[in-house]
């Protein structure tokens, strides 16, 4: 996405004249959660914060934790809701996915606090250069990899991917380190997790090397307005399209209803995704969201959603 002082000033004036108002602090139902021994559970904490539990092995996705999605504690994107798990509450984290260094996905609090509670013992996996900020926060066992690379976790190969983003936590640093999604390769079948992405081709590429896939979690917030997101944020009829491209059994939506990035409110991805999977003329449970700390698993016969 190539875009210059015109087009940022023209989203700034847009952000403050055309913004949806978002609660300031939307109850959740928060919950403390047992390690799961077998199956696929995931649990959805907050924005792109995704718990995933695989035959015992504990995933947790672009940690956040923080008030702010800013470089600042005073100002920037403001939490919308608790997260949907205390942090003091989690499960020992076994691999870490941070997906690029954005202050969204890559929160520095964050990843100071986890890396107390397991010292070396967590093993975490980004892009190329994001290591040096991941081990300053405290890790030992990090692992920055190119498109492609694979690495093991706990028994579970974990495959970086190509998405459609950018990286940058200031204006100095734009586009130095890499960013990407996961493909989680599980007895059950493989895992997506997208990160943060627009469309493209590398939704099918991704299929044909690791496909079909048992679950992914695909981004659906944080779209307005298009001249400007498109390129770097799928809106709910793409995110549809990147399901059907990924042949993906089930997935859910990340990326929203926590920190208003963008113009569309709270809810608005939600009935977005409604409406695209009636469009598409695709089951609304083939493409499910969950609310603030639910947490649902896959049936290992069928990948269908079972309520916890």
């Amino acid at each position: 996405m190539d875009k210059g002082l015109t087009d940022l000033l023209g989203l700034a004036w847009q952000s403050v004249t055309q913004a949806t108002p978002w609660p300031d602090n939307r109850p959740v139902n928060t919950q403390t959660l047992a390690v799961a021994p077998e199956g696929i559970h995931v649990t959805f904490i907050n924005h792109s914060t995704f718990l995933l539990q695989i035959d015992g092995v504990t995933v947790l996705t672009d940690p956040i934790y923080s008030e702010r999605a800013s470089p600042v504690s005073w100002a920037g994107p403001k939490r919308a809701h608790d997260p949907g798990i205390v942090l003091e509450d989690l499960p020992p984290i076994d691999c870490l996915l941070v997906s690029h260094d954005h202050y969204d996905h890559l929160d520095f609090p964050t990843l100071e606090t986890l890396a107390t509670r397991s010292p070396g013992t967590t093993d975490v996996i980004t892009g190329l250069g994001n290591d040096s900020l991941i081990q300053r926060a405290g890790f030992d066992r990090v692992a920055a990899v190119d498109w492609g690379d694979t690495v093991t976790c706990h028994g579970l190969p974990i495959t970086f991917v190509e998405v459609r983003h950018r990286s940058g936590r200031g204006l100095l640093d734009q586009m130095k380190t890499l960013w990407g999604g996961f493909v989680i390769e599980t007895s059950r079948g493989p895992i997506f997790f997208g990160g943060d992405t627009g469309y493209g081709p590398h939704f099918s590429e991704t299929a044909e090397r690791f496909g079909p896939f048992a679950l992914a979690l695909i981004p659906i917030g944080a779209y307005e307005p298009r001249w400007f997101m498109k390129d770097v944020h799928l809106n709910p009829h793409e995110a549809v399209l990147a399901h059907q491209d990924l042949q993906s059994a089930q997935s859910v939506g990340i990326h929203y209803g926590t920190f208003q990035l963008t113009l569309e409110g709270i809810d608005t991805p939600i009935e977005d995704l409604d409406r695209a999977m009636a469009a598409a003329n695709l089951p609304r449970s083939e493409f499910w969201t969950l609310a603030v700390g639910e947490t649902r698993s896959l049936n290992a016969a069928t990948q269908k959603p079972q309520p916890e």
